[in-house]
């Protein structure tokens, strides 16, 4: 074959294979130091004693994980279901106080804080009261059930100068900072488009958990735990354990994973602010257990003029990662790492569309653009691919340790609820244009999701 003498389709192949080649490798370990900030610990005034609300799945968790931090002790734990008493102390210790009533714990003068993991339809009420009893609280994610919720939280936190720390531990990560650092330094160039996915394929990635077999009104209030959702319903085991799957009580894939997505880019993008504009698909389309919330869910934003894609999936299993696009590149982050695929945004081959010109010009076309791009390149094609490996994103321990160490020092948190709030909103969003199959907007001057 003589040089320039082969088809389009082999030359962008071979054009192709000759660049990936030419990309080398580098992968580099995040200092470990920087994920825990806590402070030197003096005199035993600086223990942290706090109350734990919710002690379900994701609040022993949250259990375990904070009082294994230094000088930071469970002072007495609330749960509506006795069985999670008897959970709460084998964690703790065997007299740890415990009640049905977290209001027990806000009158208690001998405790700080609260941290607090309960069905979402919960946490306004939960996050308020403690405010306003003057107890800082940490509360899981989403913020907030609804937009109004989040509005209400907002404001009872200002206006009680107490702390709220959300619950996304993706704010409290070095992958996330080492992004946002990379992103920053203008890296990627012209940030063109924001592309984030998760994905489950199992029973309990689908929240389909079972219930605690001794589950009674004896041993549960449900009543309480109902909260203001009307009607009330009768006692029903598999709404206790499974309620991320009904819009009454929960937020859905949004609440329990985009958030995650959403505080995840706020941080790396260093936004701090509700999408402009969203448009969601979807449907219940493998888990038909009765859920009214979607099992598949896909949405389109507009954060200013940046388009942003979030796809979730609970028949699918897709690791958590994300796609910052941009004129200079890719940013790929993944649970433990960030790789930057530079892209010159160059042409690396004389353009194939040559192959209209008759040969003569066709050939002087090909040896003008070699005798003046060959040098650029090859100069080009040794650039790197950088890898920086971190810890694990989805650890809530620097997360926790930043509000314990805010409750000593009075120094601000990494997830305020102005942030968890704006995070919240873009689930909102979702879940309401899901329901209406419209776009919707967020109205910073009403303060309102309109269609």
């Amino acid at each position: 074959m003589k040089k320039n003498d082969f088809s389009r389709r082999e030359f962008l192949g071979l054009s192709a294979a000759a660049a990936g080649a030419s990309i080398a490798s580098k992968t580099i370990r995040l200092s470990p130091e920087a994920r825990l900030a806590l402070p030197v610990l003096g005199s035993p005034a600086d223990r942290v004693r706090f109350g734990m609300v919710g002690v379900g799945m994701q609040g022993s968790s949250l259990l375990n994980e904070s009082i294994r931090l230094p000088n930071v002790e469970c002072a007495a734990a609330a749960d509506l279901y006795d069985g999670r008493h008897a959970l709460a102390r084998e964690i703790v210790r065997p007299d740890l106080p415990v009640t049905r009533r977290y209001r027990e714990l806000l009158d208690n003068k001998d405790i700080d804080c609260i941290v607090a993991a309960v069905p979402d339809h919960w946490h306004r009420q939960i996050v308020v009261d403690a405010v306003s009893a003057g107890k800082d609280i940490y509360c899981e994610k989403p913020m907030s059930h609804s937009a109004a919720d989040g509005v209400a939280m907002v404001d009872a936190a200002k206006r009680t100068g107490r702390i709220v720390q959300i619950g996304s531990q993706r704010v409290s990560s070095n992958i996330c900072a080492k992004a946002k650092e990379m992103i920053a330094r203008g890296m990627l160039g012209d940030l063109m488009l924001v592309e984030g996915f998760l994905g489950r394929n199992d029973t309990n990635g689908a929240w389909q958990y079972p219930p605690p077999p001794d589950i009674s009104t004896a041993t549960l209030d449900w009543d309480t735990w109902q909260g203001d959702v009307r009607p009330k319903r009768p006692l029903d085991p598999k709404l206790f354990a499974r309620w991320r799957c009904w819009k009454e009580y929960g937020t859905g894939v949004a609440g329990d994973l985009l958030v995650h997505l959403i505080s995840g880019m706020l941080v790396m993008l260093n936004l701090n602010e509700a999408p402009k504009q969203a448009f969601a698909v979807g449907g219940i389309r493998h888990w038909k257990d009765g859920r009214n919330m979607p099992d598949v869910h896909a949405t389109n934003y507009y954060y200013g003029d940046l388009p942003v894609y979030m796809h979730l999936n609970l028949a699918t299993d897709m690791p958590e990662a994300y796609k910052f696009q941009g004129s200079k590149g890719i940013l790929d982050v993944n649970s433990s790492s960030v790789t930057f695929t530079p892209q010159t945004g160059t042409d690396s081959s004389p353009s194939y569309y040559a192959y209209s010109f008759p040969k003569a010009l066709r050939e002087a076309y090909f040896a003008k653009w070699h005798a003046e791009n060959d040098a650029r390149v090859e100069k080009e094609n040794t650039t790197e691919t950088i890898t920086f490996r971190g810890h694990e994103y989805d650890d809530i321990t620097p997360h926790l340790a930043n509000f314990f160490n805010a409750v000593r020092t009075r120094k601000p948190v990494v997830e305020d609820a102005v942030f968890g709030h704006h995070a919240a909103l873009a689930c909102h969003m979702a879940n309401e244009s899901y329901f209406r199959k419209s776009v919707v907007t967020w109205d910073e001057a009403s303060k309102t999701i309109k269609g």
